[in-house]
């Protein structure tokens, strides 16, 4: 989440008159993240996010998103909801971007994770894919393999400035994913997106997930891989593999991995660490001055990707 568009008053005055959502009694832009301009909204009514949609997503995309969220609502995970106005539509126009309501989900993010928490992770996860199943809308992933090559191209006269030889690494990398990457897995909707900062927690349970901007089709053991670089490396990028096995095995337990998956582990998370590489470090090299957003540290999943490059099998994330 962050803040690249700004709201006045009377925008959001006029906005709000489409709704049946009671008085305003608080507003204020959330800092975090970096996709879309988002805002904590209170009203008399309760408490909502405010979402404008920036840069990566496009607004032909925002039904397979808000459907997602109503989908799995339906079928009992917990998740935000999308609210409608008056007229029974949610998806809206705020300062030239579409923008949706949607309902506040209770908890907090981890600031440091625990191993508890991956276990946790791991049981959600699998649920939210077994809960998706029969949604009946259809998007690919456009930030996976055929998505890597045109984005480096935007980054790779410049990437020097972050570290020298980083584009000739990440040349090396995509020739080898383009070859090797993986056919024929199970596959359905994944979250894509699954990083600490969109999993709540209240106590000692898992409240849900947020933030479903990045949701598509694809392989469900990719989603495990985005995990794997996301909660399981420590602070200075070193691989816990306690962490990966408490994940990885409440996983299963809810939701089998075929052979063919664990095998394929490796490089789908050598995928996912290239994935969040290039994003970042477009970012980095394109970071719109004003935003109320730090953009993040490419290097972080160059180091991720050295640690998966290095492994030959499932063993190395703790399973037999």
């Amino acid at each position: 989440m962050a803040v690249y568009t700004e709201v006045s008053d009377e925008d959001l005055t006029g906005f709000l008159t489409q709704y049946d959502l009671g008085d305003v009694t608080s507003f204020k832009g959330i800092a975090e993240g970096v996709e879309n301009s988002n805002f904590l909204l209170r009203t008399t009514r309760g408490t909502y996010i405010l979402t404008l949609y920036e840069k990566r997503v496009r607004a032909e995309d925002l039904p397979y998103f808000l459907g997602l969220m109503h989908h799995l609502s339906d079928k009992g995970f917990d998740c935000p909801l999308p609210v409608a106005g008056k007229d029974g539509e949610s998806l809206r126009n705020l300062c030239g971007r579409p923008a949706v309501i949607v309902t506040f989900l209770d908890g907090l993010s981890p600031r440091r994770i625990q191993p508890e928490h991956c276990r946790l992770l791991g049981d959600a996860l699998a649920r939210m894919h077994v809960a998706s199943e029969g949604f009946a809308l259809h998007r690919d992933n456009d930030l996976s393999l055929t998505g890597w090559r045109p984005l480096f191209e935007r980054s790779r006269a410049r990437a020097h400035e972050v570290r020298p030889g980083l584009a000739e690494d990440l040349a090396r990398e995509i020739e080898a994913l383009e070859r090797d990457w993986p056919q024929g897995l199970p596959c359905g909707v994944i979250h894509a997106d699954l990083f600490p900062d969109n999993v709540f927690f209240l106590g000692p349970r898992l409240s849900g997930f947020i933030d479903f901007y990045f949701a598509c089709n694809d392989f469900y053991a990719y989603d495990l891989a985005v995990c794997l670089n996301a909660w399981c490396f420590e602070p200075d990028n070193a691989f816990n593999v306690t962490k990966a096995r408490l994940l990885l095995n409440s996983y299963r337990r809810v939701r089998p991995l075929e052979q063919a998956e664990l095998e394929a582990l490796p490089i789908l998370a050598r995928g996912a660490s290239v994935r969040f590489l290039l994003t970042r470090l477009y970012d980095w090299l394109h970071h719109p001055e004003g935003a109320l957003v730090r953009p993040k540290d490419p290097l972080e999943y160059r180091d991720k990707l050295r640690f998966h490059q290095g492994v030959r099998g499932p063993g190395a994330y703790g399973l037999d």
